[in-house]
């Protein structure tokens, strides 16, 4: 998944130490959410992952500051990309739904 220039250039000193000092403060947080929220999930382990993962995004981007904005806007493309690509090599059709589903992101 390489990224464009463009999309490269968000990935700037301002925009990188915001997160960096932001992630420090939360991750611990952030990780204790996830790790819950991937303990309570219903099987298989491709809905855990999924679901949890982006449950916990949408509860705590909005904290995000706001220099990092730029770079979410490309973490979103990942995102979507990787689901879509996970939805078509899965071999479960459960999979499949699931990252199909979630793929819109947050």
């Amino acid at each position: 998944m390489g990224l464009s220039e463009a999309d490269q250039a968000v990935f700037t000193e301002v925009a990188c130490a915001a997160w960096n000092t932001w992630a420090t403060r939360n991750g611990q947080a952030v990780a204790t959410d996830l790790d819950s929220r991937y303990r309570n999930a219903a099987g298989p382990v491709c809905n855990k992952f999924a679901r949890s993962a982006l449950a916990t995004i949408k509860k705590h981007v909005p904290n995000v500051p706001a220099e990092t904005r730029e770079m979410e806007r490309v973490a979103k493309t990942v995102w979507r990309d990787s689901m879509e690509k996970l939805a078509a090599d899965a071999t479960n059709a459960g999979c499949r739904t699931v990252h199909s589903a979630v793929k819109v992101g947050w």
